[in-house]
């Protein structure tokens, strides 16, 4: 596809196109053409990773000025996490502008969360490089708005798995394990099924597109089940 229709999608037109053209090519185009490391987007990823973390800490401490750190960090994490930069990513179509190599592409690749918020951390460095700072953090910000605007309003996903935590360990520490139960369907498309012990015994179960999913699935049966209560009373 032509990358000034991306261009488009992103509102930012580039002075130098190699920087866009790095930050969609992932790591798979480049090993199936047997070129050199460093022609794919993983070194961007790198330096839009710590843009966004930078922006996002920035935007949330001007935001929410009674806010404490602990708090700031949880909102922070809720943005800053693949599944926002992954569906962000898909309102800008990222994964049908990557060049990728065929065989990731017929495993699903193009619409793999993990592949396409990698794209999006690139693309920010990639802006960044080509027009400076501001120009990377008025993309961040246009595009991350509503994001950022649900998660200071309380509407993004809650994290599950560090409210159960802090829940069980009132009292001190405990042994909390996740346990991967097994794995249904193919590589592009599977589901994980895990159970939830705390100090051995179970007390939550859940399933997910991923393991991180899966197991927020298992905390979140705990709290509501009020399997954490019975822990605690033991």
């Amino acid at each position: 596809m032509n990358n000034l229709d991306f261009q488009k999608n992103i509102k930012y037109e580039f002075k130098n196109a190699n920087y866009l053209e790095k930050a969609l090519t992932h790591s798979s185009f480049v090993q199936e053409k047997n070129e050199r490391c460093g022609k794919d987007n993983e070194r961007l990823e790198f330096l839009g990773d710590a843009f966004f973390d930078a922006i996002i800490s920035e935007e949330l401490f001007k935001k929410l000025t009674k806010v404490p750190e602990g708090k700031l960090t949880k909102l922070r994490a809720s943005i800053v996490c693949e599944k926002s930069l992954a569906e962000q990513g898909k309102k800008l179509n990222v994964g049908k502008f990557l060049k990728m190599g065929k065989g990731e592409e017929h495993m699903g690749g193009r619409d793999r969360d993990s592949i396409i918020a990698d794209a999006m951390e690139a693309i920010m460095a990639a802006i960044f490089l080509d027009g400076g700072f501001d120009e990377a953090k008025n993309f961040v910000l246009r595009t991350f708005e509503e994001t950022i605007e649900d998660a200071v309003s309380g509407k993004l996903t809650k994290d599950y798995k560090t409210e159960l935590q802090e829940s069980l360990q009132t009292n001190g520490d405990v042994k909390i394990c996740y346990q991967i139960d097994k794995e249904e369907g193919p590589d592009h498309n599977k589901t994980f099924y895990v159970s939830l012990f705390v100090d051995g015994r179970q007390i939550g179960e859940g399933a997910g597109k991923s393991k991180k999913e899966a197991e927020q699935s298992a905390a979140k049966y705990a709290l509501e089940s009020g399997g954490d209560k019975c822990i605690l009373k033991e």
